[in-house]
């Protein structure tokens, strides 16, 4: 069986999630123990309790989500650890991603998209903006439309090509409105105003450019020991210099996660997915892009117990 971890990104973070790994796996208990120790507060209490509003903050879900990944894979990396031939993250999910590689150590990791998250809330609090999801099948490109909306009305671009028909986009309060119009008038099937603190992978968030360059500087890097592929050209990379300059681009940046899952399932056919953190998001969006791949969620104690009795050819 061949392997591509998957890691998810803002949004699925929720109260309670990896209460039941670490009540049932030690490894994982282990693994909320750091992350409370390399942050200086109980990062644990607000997964596994909330309150959610709290939780949902970005510069909390992001050590959350990365928490709960690296839990999760240190669980599974003895039995399948052989097997996986590649990584990929959504958004957040990319420095997970970078962690299972190699690329980085753990408390390296998690104080990276602390400072992160801090960076990202506070360019959205001094340049407010807006992100929404646009599903259906456009009788215009959704890029044609923001460039006609920023024109119009603010900017806005193409923040997340999520899969088929699913496409967020990112900006100016009054651009992503005015989005939302015209790509009601060119087909869309529904537009959601997502529940964010800033315009992310945007050009608003040009406030946390310089702050985030330096802290990417300031950490060691390793050559990943599988392909990692980058959010922003859907290819992999593996040296470490590489992935440094294209995890500084990814802030301001799409994420191609389209083109990422199609180059995974075309360098590696038959692939195996493995969805490591809570909920299934990705799950539904690979299926959407391959409708044949084989996608496993490994999130919960009872995933991760089907898992483990698998037998990896």
């Amino acid at each position: 069986m061949d392997i591509a971890l998957v890691f998810p990104g803002q949004g699925s973070q929720k109260p309670g999630m990896a209460r039941d790994l670490v009540e049932t796996h030690p490894t994982a208990a282990t693994t909320f123990e750091e992350a409370d120790a390399a942050l200086g507060f109980p990062l644990s209490r607000l997964c596994f309790e909330g309150p959610a509003e709290t939780l949902m903050e970005t510069h909390n879900a992001q050590p959350a989500l990365l928490t709960h990944g690296v839990a999760v894979w240190r669980l599974l990396a003895a039995r399948f650890g052989a097997h996986v031939r590649c990584a990929a993250g959504h958004s957040l999910g990319e420095f997970t991603a970078h962690l299972a590689a190699g690329t980085f150590d753990f408390e390296t990791a998690i104080k990276l998209v602390r400072t992160r998250g801090e960076l990202m809330l506070a360019a959205g609090v001094a340049r407010p903006g807006a992100m929404a999801a646009i599903l259906g099948d456009l009788t215009v490109r959704v890029r044609d439309l923001c460039e006609r909306a920023t024109r119009e009305a603010g900017v806005v671009v193409p923040a997340n090509f999520n899969s088929p028909g699913q496409v967020v986009v990112s900006g100016e309060v009054a651009g992503v409105d005015r989005l939302i119009e015209l790509a009601k008038e060119h087909g869309a099937r529904k537009c959601m105003r997502l529940q964010v603190s800033g315009a992310f992978h945007s050009p608003l968030m040009e406030g946390a450019r310089t702050g985030w360059e330096a802290a990417l500087a300031d950490v060691g890097m390793h050559d990943a020991r599988i392909p990692v592929y980058a959010n922003i050209t859907g290819m992999p990379v593996t040296g470490a210099e590489a992935s440094r300059q294209l995890l500084g681009d990814q802030i301001m940046a799409p994420v191609r996660w389209t083109e990422t899952i199609r180059h995974i399932a075309a360098d590696f056919p038959g692939i195996t997915f493995i969805e490591l953190g809570p909920g299934h998001v990705l799950g539904g969006l690979i299926r959407k892009i391959i409708p044949q791949a084989n996608v496993l969620p490994a999130g919960t104690a009872a995933q991760l117990d089907t898992l483990l009795a698998l037998q990896p050819a």
